[in-house]
């Protein structure tokens, strides 16, 4: 495979460094060179891309992604999809996903228990386009907890989640689950919002629970994550060595401090995309000011706010990443998140930016998101400026150029063959 030249771009690293004109150098799969200022690097027989001024960043990457879940509102009618069909729903979002320049997803729970693994495992393989992925279990739950939607008199419904009671279930199922070959092991600690039996700011599995499945998580080397918005939830995750915290909005002084003294191995995910919408723009999905308020989705907002200002005042990591996929909050509009992080956590531009592209990177434990020697070449170029107005990124027709591991997802007309030369 020939080498790739980007010329002609404004490069956004991700580093953290502000945006420079330059050139960057592909090779195999990874970044081989970065060169800073117009003819820094040379050509030697490269395919040469001109990106027309466009700005070279790395792809973005979503810390909580739900590929087979189809833009629903009825989680139930979801749960009670056969799996052929599912597999080709979650397919097709993969691709969707790739379209969209996200190149990396780190998933947040599959709705059926093999389904991350069959669609992660065909992308590797090189069988179906999409991002890299880690895939992760089904919601491992509890007894009337979120996932939990069975009914005592209906004997046929199928949970959302996999429900488990007791730490010798919690050990045996992950156990299976690892054997399956997940990367990754979904709890779900807290209740959630405009639930009645089990509220966000309710601890529904023990600690003992919570203990058993991370006891198994680390003796075969794998990753957890971690549905909590309660206090407490997040005190458990930070307790047991739960990798990726998912909301956190009730998260109280002590959980803080206990977040910051563990910033170094953990990732806090606020996923603000479905509680923003619900807030601002729930008239649009036939809820009332009313409605909203009586769900709770304003004290959430407001708590998960205040909780990600003060983490990263600490120099937590924070991620970018919403819980798309739902009626209101659909697949492709992912990147809305930047400006959530900008406009509602005093983010700066790069900042937010970086919660989509270098935090992500790192809690997938990979050399992504960033441009920079050495680390694996996902990048997309951009027709205009991310960091100005972040909402181009959810225009599929501004990504002008889509690369995944070295390889044009989608090619920008006009490359050409350079001549062997050196600059």
């Amino acid at each position: 495979m020939a080498d790739t030249l980007f010329t002609n771009v404004t490069v956004l690293d991700c580093t953290g460094e502000e945006p420079f004109a330059g050139e960057v150098l592909v090779e195999g799969n990874r970044v081989k060179q970065v060169g800073n200022g117009e003819n820094s690097l040379a050509r030697n027989g490269a395919k040469v891309v001109d990106g027309a001024g466009g700005m070279l960043m790395p792809g973005l990457i979503d810390s909580h992604t739900h590929l087979s879940i189809n833009n629903t509102s009825d989680l139930i009618e979801l749960a009670m999809l056969p799996p052929e069909e599912h597999t080709l729903i979650t397919m097709h979002n993969a691709k969707f996903y790739l379209d969209r320049g996200i190149t990396g997803c780190i998933s947040a729970g599959s709705v059926k228990p093999r389904l991350d693994l069959v669609i992660r495992n065909a992308i590797e393989a090189g069988q179906i386009p999409g991002p890299r992925m880690l895939a992760a279990t089904p919601w491992l739950t509890v007894t009337g907890g979120l996932g939990d939607v069975r009914k005592l008199h209906v004997q046929s419904l199928e949970s959302l989640g996999l429900v488990l009671d007791g730490p010798e279930a919690f050990r045996r199922t992950v156990r299976e689950l690892i054997r399956e070959g997940v990367d990754l092991v979904k709890l779900v600690i807290s209740g959630d919002t405009g639930m009645t039996n089990c509220r966000s700011w309710d601890t529904l599995m023990t600690d003992d629970e919570v203990a058993a499945a991370a006891q198994i998580v680390h003796a075969h080397g794998r990753r957890m994550n971690a549905h909590a918005r309660s206090a407490e939830s997040v005190k458990m995750c930070v307790r047991h060595g739960v990798d990726i915290i998912y909301h956190a909005n009730f998260a109280d002084e002590e959980a803080l401090d206990m977040l910051e003294a563990n910033r170094d191995h953990l990732f806090v995910s606020p996923n603000l995309g479905f509680t923003s919408v619900a807030v601002f723009e729930g008239a649009a999905w036939g809820l009332s000011e009313q409605q909203v308020k009586e769900l709770g989705f304003p004290e959430e907002l407001e708590g998960v706010c205040n909780a990600m200002k003060e983490l990263h005042k600490r120099g937590v990591r924070v991620l970018g990443g919403g819980d798309y996929g739902f009626a209101s909050t659909p697949h492709g509009n992912n990147a809305r998140d930047i400006e959530h992080f900008i406009k509602q956590l005093d983010f700066s531009p790069i900042e937010a930016v970086m919660s989509m592209t270098k935090y992500c990177g790192e809690a997938m434990n990979l050399k992504v998101g960033q441009i920079r020697e050495g680390y694996l070449a996902d990048m997309i170029l951009v027709d205009g400026d991310p960091l100005a107005d972040p909402k181009i990124l959810i225009e599929p027709d501004n990504l002008t150029a889509i690369m995944k591991d070295g390889v044009f997802h989608k090619e920008l007309a006009g490359t050409r063959r350079a001549v062997a030369t050196e600059v």
